[in-house]
């Protein structure tokens, strides 16, 4: 089941945005979680992912910058970013999966499809 992605906006280069992304299932709380981007002309990037157990990882390039949060009674993730760069700049997608680490994170519908994003535009 592919996952629709809010929040995004267009924002000044230091600014901050919060997305949210609300998971269906009875087995949301036993699944990780997972952010990722697609900047224009680039592929698929994976930003941050969350365990079931609340454990949580990110791409270096965001490390210190966002945080990943999950809310089990409302079955959302969020992504908390805040001193947004340019290079932010993308389209952000929420996808269920397996894995307790960042590296070991797999999405269960893979990366050929992809649910509805929420762009985010950064500007300098």
């Amino acid at each position: 089941v592919q996952l629709q992605a809010s929040g995004g906006g267009m924002v000044q280069a230091g600014g901050s945005l919060r997305l949210s992304c609300a998971a269906s299932g009875s087995s949301y709380r036993r699944n990780a979680m997972g952010w990722y981007r697609q900047a224009p002309g680039k592929q698929h990037e994976l930003v941050a992912v969350i365990s079931s157990g609340g454990n949580s990882g990110y791409t270096d390039s965001v490390k210190g910058r966002f945080t990943i949060s999950r809310d089990s009674a409302t079955n959302t993730v969020w992504l908390q970013m805040n001193s947004l760069k340019p290079e932010d700049t993308a389209v952000y997608y929420c996808k269920q999966g397996l894995g307790s680490t960042y590296n070991s994170f797999r999405p269960f519908d893979g990366l050929d499809a992809w649910g509805q994003g929420t762009l985010v535009t950064v500007s300098s």
